[in-house]
């Protein structure tokens, strides 16, 4: 079932009235598990507020320096100049006693994935420092928490060692899109390595509890259909790809090396292919290059003939359980991700039904986009899906959004960007 909804405003605020309902057919009012004496929930719509208000507030929009939706900066049209300010009121935090509050360590925070954990555990009430190079990531992304005294950002890259106190590490820095870790396949393998080797190393000397995220490539292109944590993979050691491949088997290699030589108390999670909003639009997956494509009216590209498959999960599913696997007692890998598959060919025209039905609603006629085929890159799988048996058992886990859901929350983000002229 998809998301029932109302017209909303281009800038995508929280006057976006439209009722989000579950995979079940219930509506979505919190995102967050409570589980293992750990309660990650949050209200929806207060975290949708982090990423969909705007950056900036026109100059003429008599709004002052600091709007109602947060906005940091007033943009003067006349002259193309934009005045920061820190005069914003922060996101309210749940208020934890210090026995009940975790100091906890976030590398590649300010990522894709690593921002999206910032905001809830942040939320949550935690002391939060982000650890990361901006490789990939952006400060915009975390820039909202800048300057709260439970928030700390540091410029650092993982390949070398870092000093802090800490109960958790959430070990997430590596480029994660072909182009990107394919940009410097030496240091792709060097983050995963040294930066895995840093961040144990760290964990066993304060006694931390540290997670990993690994990656559905570590299955490579799969022989056995769907991909249970057991299987060990079918991967390409010298290909283009086996930067990234290779790079997480050896951090889960190390992780499990420390976990049994030191004890040092270990979770790897197992991502399958995860969008939503804040990803970069031009990283070369397959769901934003979708989703601009349509927006801009271009023609949708599929690599090869559009029948290899993925199955797509959106963030806050896979943000419910990392948080969850953190606080489980589970040292295995597990596997998260949405069993829902699809063939590319087939997703690409849910992007354009998604997309053709957002600019309906917001009273823009646009021509149905057409569909392209290129050549397939070299060590691209051919099916993925994953197995979630194990993080439904032991973590009592499953994805709650559907695609259709999830793409349109992700329309609606890069709509509003793109209008804004932020993309």
């Amino acid at each position: 079932m998809s998301a029932t909804t109302v017209p909303t405003p281009i800038n995508g605020t929280k006057n976006d009235s439209r009722v989000i309902l579950g995979k079940d057919g219930q509506p979505i009012v919190t995102v967050g598990l409570k589980r293992f004496g750990f309660d990650s929930e949050v209200p929806l719509e207060a975290l949708r507020e982090l990423y969909m208000r705007p950056q900036y507030v026109q100059a003429n929009s008599g709004s002052g320096a600091a709007d109602d939706t947060g906005a940091k900066a007033i943009y003067h049209p006349n002259d193309g100049t934009i005045s920061y300010t820190t005069l914003s009121r922060f996101p309210p935090v749940k208020f934890l006693p210090p026995s009940e509050r975790k100091r906890i360590l976030v590398t590649g925070g300010a990522g894709f994935v690593g921002s999206h954990l910032v905001d809830r555990l942040m939320m949550l009430g935690h002391e939060v420092t982000v650890l990361d190079n901006f490789f990939t990531g952006s400060r915009t992304t975390v820039n909202h928490w800048v300057g709260h005294p439970n928030f700390e950002m540091v410029r650092h890259d993982v390949v070398e060692p870092f000093m802090i106190e800490c109960d958790q590490i959430y070990h997430l820095a590596c480029p994660a899109s072909p182009p990107h870790y394919q940009y410097n396949a030496v240091k792709t393998i060097k983050t995963s390595f040294m930066g895995t080797l840093n961040m144990l190393g760290l964990a066993k000397r304060t006694k931390a509890r540290f997670l990993i995220s690994s990656t559905s490539e570590v299955y490579g292109d799969p022989e056995v259909h769907p991909q249970p944590e057991d299987y060990w993979g079918h991967v390409n050691p010298i290909g283009i790809r086996a930067c990234y491949d290779e790079g997480k088997r050896v951090a889960e290699t190390l992780t499990y090396g420390y976990h049994r030589q030191d004890n040092v108390d270990v979770r790897v999670v197992r991502i399958f292919n995860t969008y939503g909003p804040r990803m970069n639009p031009y990283d070369g997956r397959v769901v934003s290059n979708f989703i601009i494509q349509a927006l801009k009216g271009e023609d949708l590209t599929v690599y090869g003939d559009g029948t290899q498959t993925r199955s797509f999960q959106f963030i806050h599913d896979l943000i419910d359980g990392m948080i969850a696997l953190m606080n489980s007692s589970e040292t295995r890998p597990v596997n998260i991700g949405n069993t829902d598959e699809f063939s590319i060919g087939e997703f690409a025209e849910i992007v354009s039904e998604v997309v053709a039905k957002v600019q309906k609603e917001d009273g823009i006629v646009a021509p149905k986009v057409k569909i392209v085929y290129k050549p397939l890159p070299g060590d691209d799988p051919q099916r993925r899906r994953p197995d979630t048996t194990r993080a439904k058992e032991v973590l009592d886990w499953q994805p709650r959004w559907n695609v259709r859901m999830g793409v349109e929350e992700m329309v609606r983000y890069y709509k509003a960007k793109m209008a804004q002229g932020a993309l």
